[in-house]
């Protein structure tokens, strides 16, 4: 019986393959018998990890530099897929699949390209006409491709972003019962809703306990937990990735701005709130996140939010999501769990 073999290609980054982690389900759905493998960026391997869908990880280097992918390429060549699936779309995946592809004995694998859509890009941010399917959609965009090898374009459930026992046990070794998760870093500061803001979130809640995630460099987070010491947890550069996946698997509620534990959230199936600023494409999906933003005309101004800020009034389209309107969805959402 002939048995698919399918490669995706994903290296990065953060969000970016957090949101891939739906493709494997519904390629699995799609081909039962298939054996699904991804090649992705060695520091990101740890999301795909106890993933059902996914038979096989590749992890890639940027240590190892060219020399390292082409050795990756030329083992990768000898898996025979009969499908790959470039969800990356950049140098790399394009050196992967022409090793995959290029003087093969037998038949070559069917390659499937995610466009990066260059010109719409090119038109949004020079010109400002958006064309664009609306709403954005992180996931969909990823998923859309697959409609070429007849797939319905749908999203699998929750999770898809798979904890062991152990991992969601150890996510809450001394933090409260009752707790709300808080993102407020990202890759650039644009994107970040103004610390003033968090402050003030944290005390309006004043009943609530909160739990700070963020790397090692965001030192800027100690400013948060000095607000209300007794219940602001700062767990900033302590945790790795499944870590702080494990820490958002037991809150009751996460908020993020756009940035990688956001889409965490959402895989995770967790009642999110996205505080959604200057850059276009990373929007969530799911119906468990609540997304507010501002409606500006300036908005996105960057592909991935690293600015500049157009707007006359400095980061308006966050700074106008005011702690009260967060506070209050916080407050509609523990009501009804």
């Amino acid at each position: 019986m002939f048995k698919e073999k399918i490669l995706i290609i994903r290296f990065s980054s953060f969000g970016d393959v957090t949101q891939c982690l739906s493709v494997p389900t519904v390629l699995k759905e799609h081909f039962p018998d298939s054996e699904v493998h991804w090649i992705t960026r060695e520091d990101m391997a740890s999301l795909l990890e106890n993933h059902g869908a996914i038979d096989r990880i590749w992890k890639f280097s940027r240590d190892e530099g060219l020399q390292g992918l082409i050795r990756l390429a030329q083992t990768l060549r000898k898996e025979q897929f009969t499908r790959v699936y470039d969800a990356h779309n950049n140098l790399r995946s394009h050196l992967i699949t022409l090793f995959l592809c290029f003087l093969r004995l037998g038949k070559r694998p069917q390659v499937l390209r995610r466009s990066i859509r260059r010109w719409k890009r090119f038109l949004l941010f020079k010109f400002r006409v958006n064309l664009f399917e609306q709403p954005f959609s992180g996931q969909r965009d990823l998923l859309e491709p697959l409609k070429t090898w007849g797939m319905t374009l749908r999203l699998p459930p929750v999770p898809q972003l798979f904890l062991k026992t152990l991992e969601l046990s150890q996510g809450k070794i001394g933090l409260p019962e009752n707790f709300v998760a808080l993102a407020p870093s990202a890759a650039f500061e644009l994107k970040r809703w103004p610390i003033e803001n968090w402050k003030t979130l944290i005390l309006q809640s004043s009943k609530q306990n909160f739990v700070l995630l963020g790397g090692p460099q965001d030192i800027f987070l100690e400013q948060l937990r000095t607000v209300a010491p007794e219940r602001v947890f700062n767990l900033a550069g302590k945790t790795n990735l499944r870590q702080s996946a494990a820490v958002i698997a037991n809150a009751k509620v996460l908020i993020s701005n756009d940035t990688g534990l956001l889409h965490v959230g959402e895989q995770l199936g967790l009642p999110t709130i996205a505080l959604m600023g200057p850059a276009p494409f990373g929007f969530p999906s799911r119906t468990s996140t609540k997304i507010l933003q501002i409606d500006l005309p300036c908005r996105p101004c960057s592909k991935h939010g690293q600015g500049p800020c157009v707007n006359p009034l400095f980061q308006q389209c966050l700074r106008d999501i005011s702690p009260a309107q967060v506070h209050q969805t916080l407050t509609q959402i523990l009501e009804g769990l």
